[in-house]
C-alpha cells in the first residue's frame, strides 16, 4: 500500500472523527443537566484558580487573629471566620485549590500509566495482555480508598504522596478503559495500512490510536477528578490528607464536626462546595457517556 494511500486514509479519519466530536458536542449541549454540571464546575475551577487575584491568601487563610474567631457570616466575612479568626471564605476558595489540583494530578497520573498498559495490552495481546491485565486485576480486587490508606501510611502524609496514592489507586481502572477502547480501534483500515507502510508500533500507539479511542476515556477522567475529590477530603477528613494549617475541603469538615451544634456554618460551606463539585462532574460525565452512546445515535 502506497504512502498517498496511507495520508489519504488518515485524513479520512480525522475528518470523520472531527465530525463526530461536533455531533457529540450538540447532542451534549441539548442535555441541560450535563451542561449546567458542566457550567457550574467550570465557574468553580475559574473562582478557585483566580483567587490569587482577588484574595490575599496569607492574610486572609493563613493569619491567626483569635479576636475574631468564630465570627457568624457578615459583611465583612461572608463565610464568617474559624477558630484561629482566618477568613472561612478565604479557606473554602484554596481549599478548593487543593481538591482540584489533586483531582487533576490523580487522572495525569493514572492517564500516563494506565493509558500506557492499556493501550500497550490491546495492541500487543496474547501474553502481554494476559499479564498486563492480570495485574491490573490485582489492583483492581483493592478498594481504591484503602489502597490510597495503605500508600500513605507506607510513604507519609503528604501532598505529594497523596498524589501518588491517589494515582496508583486509579491506574487498573483507567487501563481497563483504555484498552477496551484500543481493542475497537485497532482494527480498523488506517492502522493496517500504517502497518504495511512501516510504521513503528511506538509511532502508531501514540500517534493514531490513543487519540482516535479518547471518547470513554474522557468520561473516565471526569469521573475520577470526582472520585478523586471526595476521596481526598475523606483521607483529609480522617487526618490522612493535607494536614493544618493549609486549607483543605476535607480538613475543614474534619474539624467542623466538633462545631456543628454552636458553630454549623464550619461544615455548611466546605461541605456544599464538596457536594457541587462532585456533582457537577458526574452530572457533566454521565452527559458526556450518554452523548457518546452509539445507541443514541439516529
Amino acid at each position: 500500500m502506497s504512502a498517498s494511500t496511507t495520508t489519504v486514509k488518515s485524513s479520512y479519519s480525522v475528518s470523520r472523527k472531527k465530525s463526530q466530536w461536533k455531533t457529540i458536542w450538540i447532542r451534549f449541549k441539548k442535555n441541560k443537566m450535563a451542561l449546567g454540571g458542566l457550567i457550574v464546575f467550570l465557574l468553580m475551577a475559574a473562582i478557585v484558580l483566580s483567587a490569587d487575584l482577588w484574595l490575599d491568601y496569607e492574610q486572609g487563610a493563613m493569619t491567626m487573629d483569635i479576636a475574631n474567631a468564630y465570627q457568624s457570616p457578615s459583611a465583612q466575612h461572608i463565610f464568617g471566620t474559624d477558630q484561629y479568626g482566618r477568613d472561612y471564605f478565604t479557606r473554602v476558595v484554596y481549599g478548593g485549590r487543593i481538591s482540584m489540583f489533586v483531582g487533576i494530578a490523580t487522572v495525569m497520573v493514572s492517564l500516563i500509566f494506565g493509558g500506557l498498559i492499556g493501550a500497550t495490552a490491546a495492541y500487543y495481546g496474547g501474553k502481554v495482555d494476559e499479564v498486563l491485565m492480570r495485574l491490573m486485576d490485582v489492583l483492581m480486587a483493592i478498594p481504591s480508598t484503602l489502597l490510597a490508606i495503605t500508600i500513605i501510611s507506607a510513604l507519609g502524609s503528604s501532598l505529594f504522596n497523596l498524589i501518588v496514592a491517589m494515582g496508583v489507586s486509579q491506574i487498573a481502572r483507567m487501563a481497563r478503559i483504555v484498552r477496551s477502547s484500543v481493542m475497537s480501534v485497532k482494527g480498523q483500515e488506517y492502522i493496517e495500512a500504517c502497518r504495511a507502510c512501516g510504521t513503528s508500533d511506538a509511532r502508531i500507539i501514540l500517534r493514531h490510536i490513543i487519540p482516535n479511542a479518547l471518547g470513554p476515556v474522557l468520561v473516565q477522567v471526569t469521573q475520577t477528578v470526582a472520585r478523586s475529590v471526595i476521596t481526598v477530603a475523606s483521607l483529609s477528613f480522617v487526618g490522612l490528607g493535607v494536614s493544618e494549617p493549609t486549607p483543605e475541603w476535607g480538613g475543614m469538615l474534619s474539624f467542623a464536626k466538633t462545631q456543628m451544634r454552636y458553630y454549623p456554618y464550619l461544615s455548611l460551606f466546605p461541605g456544599f462546595a464538596v457536594v457541587m463539585s462532585v456533582m457537577s462532574l458526574t452530572l457533566a460525565g454521565d452527559g458526556l457517556r450518554d452523548a457518546m452512546d452509539p445507541r443514541l445515535r439516529n
